[in-house]
């Protein structure tokens, strides 16, 4: 488990002991998902948070008139569902769906004394936290802008910062990344085949290119 664990961030810094240590303090288990289906569910409680092994998984926010909302896509290495976690009696407000056959890491963290074991951990923990705050307000300003123009750019120039290239790929398919940014899928595509037309930029399914400023 060492070597699968040891580059990821939430394990960042500790040594083999340390990372057995904690895992048999914050009851370690692991749990294999096949594509689409429920990790979390709205609406429940949970002491653990999940760090991904292998595959991805989004969160979603599903109302009760099926609309769907991706709040965020989590993949190899990441965490999710931290905060509820820690909170432990809070109900979620988001699920949360394997995006592919994915492998998960659960961990009890609802547990103050628990972190206060390890302070590398715990402090790998509240980078995690920081980051997911990050990216959430990262979303805000891309569904604050009222046309879809203005929110596929919102986005686009967000992930080539990240990506610190001007071609990247994204995490998401047509529906997904529609879902993201709180739009309609046919209008998205859309808007997409008149930006690329205009010279926004290229696009290859999940791969974008974009100009560079001079030209």
């Amino acid at each position: 488990m060492y070597e699968r664990l040891k580059d990821m961030p939430l394990f960042r810094g500790m040594s083999e002991a340390d990372i057995e240590r904690a895992l048999r303090r914050l009851d370690a288990h692991e749990r294999k998902y096949k594509k689409g289906e429920a990790v979390l569910h709205a609406g429940a409680a949970t002491r653990y948070m999940g760090v991904v092994l292998e595959g991805s998984v989004t969160v979603e926010s599903n109302d009760i008139w099926g609309d769907r909302m991706i709040l965020a896509r989590i993949g190899r290495g990441e965490a999710f569902a931290e905060t509820y976690a820690l909170l432990a009696d809070t109900p979620l407000l988001v699920d949360v769906t394997a995006n592919e056959d994915a492998s998960i890491l659960f961990l009890k963290v609802g547990n103050a004394d628990i972190i206060g074991h390890d302070a590398a951990f715990a402090a790998n923990l509240l980078s995690l936290l920081a980051n997911r705050n990050l990216h959430l307000s990262a979303r805000s300003f891309h569904t604050a802008p009222k046309t879809i123009r203005e929110r596929v750019l919102s986005y686009l120039n967000t992930a080539a910062l990240e990506a610190g290239s001007r071609e990247f790929d994204i995490p998401f398919d047509r529906q997904q990344l529609a879902d993201y940014l709180n739009v309609e899928r046919t209008a998205l595509s859309k808007e997409l085949g008149r930006m690329r037309r205009e010279g926004y930029f290229e696009v290859r399914k999940n791969h974008f290119a974009l100009p560079d400023s001079g030209e």
